[in-house]
């Protein structure tokens, strides 16, 4: 029944190809988010355009990732499984990127918006095509315990670049020198995201093997079994959820995440207020260098120290220490930002990013533990419907971020407009809240993975009898 292209070693051009990918994955949402900005700044957008613009691609999201697992998951081709999903939504990505962003201040704020939101769809549908597959083939690189947590580390340092790169397009956007307006820069920056990063995104359908699935026993994908097809997605769904510990590290993600994009949204503020008085201008580039030097941070400390110590404390007991030295960072930022004295948050930044920096690579390598529990249950290799509902999680929590964000200024009675002399407590409740919600996710977060139990011996056991199984059915 397996179609596992497996070892327990991988060799490390199949790490970094895999790895590519991810820089693909997640510099387009990194930079979609900046440009965005345009969009209300300098297009008039009024606030319910940002939201239908902000969720519906969500919603869609949720409709078409569990689909697109099931595809995956169920497709026989001499390719395999994944590689052809990748290329084209590689390709499908490019083009709606840079075509979405060819707007124009002189056309009608309706049918800018029409324009805008019809091939962001577009453009969603081939982060889908891409997205779901490419995670899939990163849970079925390889079935040893340890090597799983390597492949997803040097995924993740080579995406996490995407976020050291992504603040800076904040000062090429609205830099004179550089462009004459935002909505020029964003006309012309597509181009110069949307192609490397396509080509990225190809990278592992290009060069991660993969074997023939034409005689696989997979549940057949015609128009006459699209019925019964939705209802299996259902059913998978409920057969991944009745894994305890999958239940576990979906809602510890959703919470971590969720906690800290929706005070990230505030970093622009809290900078720019507390530390510079409402100064955009004297405040320069800092605003910028968070987002950088915490990205630096997580690619050059975190992800390093967090998968040595998963392979000497294990997988559980990592996330937990990595969020432990989170909540210590958050609650230093609250002492660390001092007005006149920016530099001193630089001091939090490095415990700060083990909370993020850290969430995706251990999540991601026991996502592929419990993929190999879900065999043993079912007899079906399931990467893509387990990668659709756990990414389907992170975008959910994506989205209420967004809405959490305009309800904490909401709660404190921030006002853009006004200086923070005039507006001391709201600017302290930004702080607050910027400092300790995310506390309370992760702290939430630890507690439900406190009895996390798929350890490397029990995850050894499984693959035991996965592999005795093989060879039964191979003879």
């Amino acid at each position: 029944m397996s179609n596992l292209i497996t070892s327990s070693k991988v060799h490390l051009g199949q790490k970094i190809a895999f790895g590519i990918g991810m820089f693909a994955n997640q510099m387009f949402p990194a930079i979609m988010g900046i440009f965005m900005v345009v969009l209300v700044q300098d297009l008039g957008f009024p606030g319910w355009m940002w939201g239908v613009i902000f969720f519906a691609p969500r919603i869609f999201d949720s409709i078409t990732d569990p689909i697109m697992g099931f595809i995956s998951d169920n497709t026989k081709s001499k390719w395999g499984r994944r590689r052809q999903y990748v290329l084209a939504g590689g390709v499908v990505m490019g083009v709606s990127y840079i075509i979405m962003w060819q707007l124009f201040k002189e056309n009608s704020l309706q049918f800018n918006f029409w324009y805008f939101f019809l091939w962001s769809l577009v453009f969603y549908l081939g982060l889908t095509l891409f997205s779901v597959p490419y995670v899939a083939m990163g849970y079925e690189m390889s079935d040893d315990f340890h090597e799983r947590t390597n492949i997803m580390a040097i995924a993740q340092f080579i995406g996490q670049w995407a976020w050291v790169i992504a603040p800076w397009f904040w000062v090429i956007m609205y830099d004179p020198e550089w462009f004459p307006t935002p909505e020029e820069a964003v006309r012309q920056l597509s181009f110069w995201v949307a192609i490397p990063c396509a080509i990225c995104a190809m990278v592992p359908a290009l060069f991660i093997k993969s074997k023939s699935t034409l005689d696989e026993d997979y549940e057949p994908l015609n128009a006459a079994n699209i019925g019964s097809s939705v209802t299996k997605i259902y059913d998978s769904f409920v057969e991944a959820f009745k894994i305890k510990e999958f239940r576990k590290i979906c809602g510890a993600t959703f919470l971590i995440f969720n906690a800290f994009n929706t005070v990230a949204a505030l970093t622009f503020f809290v900078i720019v207020y507390k530390l510079f008085n409402g100064d955009t201008e004297a405040s320069g580039i800092w605003v910028s260098l968070f987002g950088c030097l915490g990205a630096f941070g997580t690619t050059f400390i975190v992800i390093p120290v967090v998968t040595w110590m998963s392979k000497v404390l294990g997988k559980k007991k990592a996330f937990l220490v990595a969020q432990g030295i989170s909540i210590l960072g958050y609650i230093m930022l609250w002492f660390l930002f001092v007005p006149g004295k920016p530099w001193m948050y630089i001091i939090a930044l490095p415990f700060f990013s083990f909370g993020i920096g850290s969430l995706f690579t251990i999540m991601m390598s026991m996502t592929a533990d419990i993929i190999d529990v879900d065999q043993l249950n079912t007899g079906k290799r399931r990467e893509g419907i387990f990668g659709a509902i756990y990414w389907w999680m992170v975008k959910v929590g994506f989205a209420i971020a967004g809405a959490l964000s305009g309800i904490i200024i909401g709660i404190v009675g921030f006002d853009p407009d006004l200086a923070t002399t005039d507006q001391q407590s709201a600017v302290d409740g930004l702080h607050a809240f910027f400092c300790f919600f995310p506390v309370a996710g992760t702290l939430l977060a630890m507690y439900i993975m406190r009895n996390y139990n798929i350890t490397e011996e029990s995850a050894g056991e499984v693959r035991k009898e996965l592999n005795k199984r093989k060879v039964e059915n191979n003879n």
